[in-house]
């Protein structure tokens, strides 16, 4: 089998190539985003990954942004598998919420791509899809489901910036640094202890979600 090169010439392919497919390589891409972020996906560095030249992966995917989108579609088909659990409708919605929440923190390195690339949507469509089917059969519908769902996602984002942005301040502009110097009359030493510390943005997390699903869920009864 042979490959043609950049300046139009044609070399034998290496036994590797020749049994690489392009599963392979959005299988190997995706892995070299999630150790090295976005940037760490090259078409050169892909390359060398596979044992291949860099023409080899434009010819199996096409250019690097048909590239990101190929990694961010087989992330979604991958997160799709994601189980819904709960036995009543409230369990049930938030599972699937949380389902989000756990695969965007859990490949943090592949949210942060798709959204560079304006495909968020893409990554998280098969787990919204699944928490719509399930605010469906909530008996939420309609114009109901399209604002619930950007309701529960609009928290999901929210929580995602809070707890990446706390990772990446310097110590002298982290929450609880800024919060030390504050000085107020006006709060409880009490208050101010407390906001000293850090919050579990699990635990934040679920008795938030759970507050808004019991409010999407109350208007339904109504």
């Amino acid at each position: 089998m042979t490959e043609t090169t950049q300046d139009g010439s044609a070399r034998t392919s290496s036994t590797r190539h020749q049994g690489l497919d392009r599963d392979d390589v959005i299988d190997a891409a995706l892995e070299l985003v999630e150790r090295g972020g976005g940037d760490a996906l090259t078409m050169r560095k892909l390359a060398a990954e596979l044992g291949v030249s860099p023409t080899t992966i434009y010819w199996h995917i096409g250019n690097r942004d048909e590239l990101v989108l190929a990694v961010v579609r087989r992330q979604a088909e991958r997160q799709a598998a994601t189980r819904v659990r709960g036995r009543s409708a409230q369990e049930r919605v938030s599972s699937a919420a949380r389902n989000i929440w756990r695969n965007a923190l859990a490949h943090r390195n592949v949210t942060a791509l798709a959204t560079q690339a304006g495909a968020t949507t893409l990554l998280e469509l098969p787990l919204e899809t699944t928490l719509v089917a399930e605010l469906e059969v909530a008996g939420v519908r309609g114009v109901a489901a399209r604002d619930a769902l950007r309701s529960i996602l609009a928290v999901i984002a929210g929580f995602l910036v809070l707890t990446w942005r706390r990772d990446d301040v310097p110590d002298e502009l982290h929450p609880a640094t800024l919060w030390a110097q504050v000085d107020d009359d006006r709060l409880s030493s009490q208050t101010l202890t407390a906001l000293k510390g850090r919050s579990d943005p699990d635990k934040l997390f679920e008795r938030t979600m759970r507050s808004v699903v019991e409010g999407i869920l109350a208007d339904v009864d109504r």
